[in-house]
């Protein structure tokens, strides 16, 4: 006994491919305006693709907050990234951006982790009471902080005086977070090499 026949299946079939095509064709739309800078069409990416794209953060860190600020780092490469967009599948395209994020997220991770585990050897191999040459290696840091420019010496001051993570600075700075800590490092190289000098 047949419950429906040939022509109602192709016609379902027909349906479905059309409101795929639709579907496509809507959200090429919508990418040409986000690469022509539309507010608007990056907020439809950003309904479209918030819910599936955080649940794939979720489900690789388990914590929701982390999730959230992946989240928000990979909206801002699309904004960023656009216009490297060449066709094919936008999801693929969007998801494999998401997968670096978190890759990304896990190499620093790994890197915070050994500088701290060599912070916490350094902190219990040394003495608790500031000695005379402590002082004069503070002192000479204070000389040499000055003799950095002034956006170094910000960045060096908001990191480690301040407390900020480096999101926050990016943030603050309105710049991107790479940016950041691309001249974080620089700062810190020129610092220790006033240091040594």
């Amino acid at each position: 006994m047949e419950f429906c026949n040939k022509s109602a299946v192709e016609a379902v079939f027909i349906y479905v491919k059309r409101l795929n095509m639709a579907k496509s064709d809507e959200l090429a739309q919508i990418i040409i305006g986000c690469k022509n800078g539309d507010s608007k069409c990056f907020s439809q990416v950003v309904d479209m693709y918030a819910s599936r794209c955080y649940g794939y953060f979720y489900r690789l860190t388990g914590n929701n907050d982390l999730s959230d600020e992946l989240l928000s780092e990979l909206f801002v490469k699309l904004v960023e990234k656009v216009g490297s967009y060449k066709g094919g599948s936008f999801e693929g395209w969007l998801f494999k951006i998401a997968s670096n994020i978190f890759y990304d997220y896990l190499r620093s991770k790994q890197r915070r982790k050994k500088l701290l585990d060599v912070q916490k050897k350094q902190l219990e191999s040394e003495p608790t009471e500031p000695k005379q040459s402590d002082n004069e290696q503070i002192d000479k840091l204070q000389i040499q902080l000055r003799r950095l420019d002034t956006d170094t010496r910000e960045l060096i001051m908001l990191r480690f005086y301040s407390e900020l993570n480096f999101k926050e600075i990016a943030q603050m700075r309105s710049e991107p977070i790479g940016t950041t800590l691309a001249k974080l490092h620089r700062g810190l190289k020129k610092l220790r090499e006033l240091m040594e000098g």
